[in-house]
């Protein structure tokens, strides 16, 4: 059974902090509205931080940092998980990205996470994760 995701309004880091310790025991988690899950911080910080990331190492060795939303949050609930050993590779494997919600979700139950809402912020400062997308180049359907 796959546990789906609404990432709409969601920050960023603490739903891929939920999302890695559910992964861990054993959950198949599949997170729908990647685009419109929320980065704290101002405009100018957020973009300097991941255009920094982004251009970071060469073009032929890397490290190669994504565009896409969907990428974009599989590599930030990658970043909470221990990837490089085995129980971290195998739930990895186990979550799956979407951005907007596709055909065979539609129309059912979706989980939403309180604690990682964006109304938590002390700050109404953030930006989604598609804008920060479409500042590095990424080309995605909207």
């Amino acid at each position: 059974m796959t546990v789906i995701v609404n990432a709409e309004g969601l920050i960023l880091g603490r739903m891929a902090s939920l999302l890695a310790h559910r992964l861990l025991d054993g959950e198949e988690i599949a997170v729908v509205n990647a685009e419109k899950a929320v980065i704290s911080g101002t405009k100018a910080r957020v973009f300097g931080t991941y255009d920094r990331k982004r251009k970071r190492g060469s073009r032929e060795g890397g490290p190669f940092f994504p565009r896409r939303p969907d990428h974009l949050v599989k590599r930030t609930i990658r970043g909470m998980l221990p990837y490089k050993r085995e129980p971290g590779k195998e739930a990895l494997h186990r979550v799956r990205v979407y951005v907007g919600v596709p055909p065979e979700f539609a129309g059912k139950e979706m989980e939403s996470f309180p604690e990682a809402h964006v109304s938590r912020l002390s700050s109404p400062r953030f930006v989604t994760v598609g804008a920060v997308s479409t500042f590095m180049g990424a080309k995605y359907g909207r």
